[in-house]
């Protein structure tokens, strides 16, 4: 059986810890956005690069397995896809915030289910207009 290609604009979730991802996901299902997780930078990129897919939300954890953590994810995100509203969340103060690109928005855990969908609506409507 085939995978259904979202319609709507994607929010891609990437977080290493299941139960976190779970829960992130299920927030944003609740908005106008599909819903793609994963667990590394690496496979996050693999999902970017899809040409029949609209990222409109990248979720990321700082910490991740891979060579590539979230605050490099960030940075990718910014330079090749700077439509992508990237919001970036961690539970350690590591001082590396200095380190988000200028247009990333930061999210200490734990985060409230308000908040991501306060970001979830701000990416709805940029894909909108876009």
């Amino acid at each position: 059986m085939g995978q259904d290609l979202p319609a709507c604009p994607v929010a891609l979730v990437v977080e290493d810890d299941t139960a976190v991802r779970d829960l992130a996901a299920a927030v944003l299902e609740e908005t106008d956005l599909d819903v793609i997780a994963c667990e590394s930078a690496e496979a996050a990129i693999s999902v970017l690069e899809r040409a029949d897919l609209t990222v409109a939300l990248l979720f990321a954890d700082v910490r991740l397995p891979g060579r590539m953590d979230g605050i490099s994810l960030a940075r990718t995100v910014e330079s090749r896809w700077p439509e992508v509203r990237v919001v970036v969340t961690s539970g350690y103060d590591e001082g590396r915030n200095a380190d988000l690109p200028s247009n990333a928005v930061f999210m200490q855990k734990p985060w409230r289910a308000f908040d991501v969908l306060v970001q979830a609506e701000h990416a709805t409507d940029a894909a909108r207009a876009a």
